[in-house]
């Protein structure tokens, strides 16, 4: 019974397609209050918690047929099938090509898969879209430390731990020659 709801999701979703993707919902105020409290935070854990409720925000798609092929696709990163979820989130950024964590997402699984040159322009298109998502950022600094680019990833690792100073990449952070961090 569940595959045919998929299968009748995935459907309404294509059709839903030719109609356009609404505008994602506009986080701003909500983004604002937990960037300000990441910055107070007095240490890790607590920091963590607003992390994890920025991701909540960046991860509400716009409509519910978005929401049901990004939710299809974290399952299918959760489980490593790779195929499926590249399957999803190219059919999400198609369908909603406006929504940054679409693009963020598929930057995700092009990592997990060690395709790095492939990483780059889904996650520069996230950064273009929400340019203080510390995930999406935290991912460029990888992938460019992956691709031996380090000093664009510490310019890159720098802008995130701005906004939190309390991201476990921190530590990634070189200290530039006459420098002190």
């Amino acid at each position: 019974m569940r595959t045919v709801f998929t299968v009748l999701a995935i459907l309404a979703a294509q059709g839903a397609a030719a109609d356009g993707c609404p505008v994602a919902p506009d986080h701003t105020e909500a983004l604002d209050r937990l960037y300000a409290e990441v910055q107070r935070a007095p240490n890790s854990m607590v920091a963590r918690t607003y992390s994890d409720q920025m991701w909540q925000l960046w991860l509400q798609a716009p409509d519910e047929p978005s929401q049901m092929m990004l939710d299809s696709a974290l399952s299918a990163i959760r489980v490593g099938d790779y195929l499926r979820a590249m399957d999803r989130l190219n059919t999400l950024v198609s369908y909603c090509p406006f929504y940054s964590e679409g693009y963020n997402q598929r930057a995700f699984v092009n990592f997990l898969r060690g395709d790095f040159e492939a990483v780059l322009p889904d996650v520069d298109r996230a950064i273009e879209f929400n340019p203080r998502h510390t995930g999406a950022l935290t991912g460029k600094a990888l992938t460019l430390i992956e691709l031996g680019r380090n000093e664009e990833a510490q310019v890159v690792l720098r802008l995130a731990v701005a906004l939190n100073p309390w991201l476990s990449e921190r530590f990634l952070i070189t200290k530039p020659e006459g420098e002190d961090l």
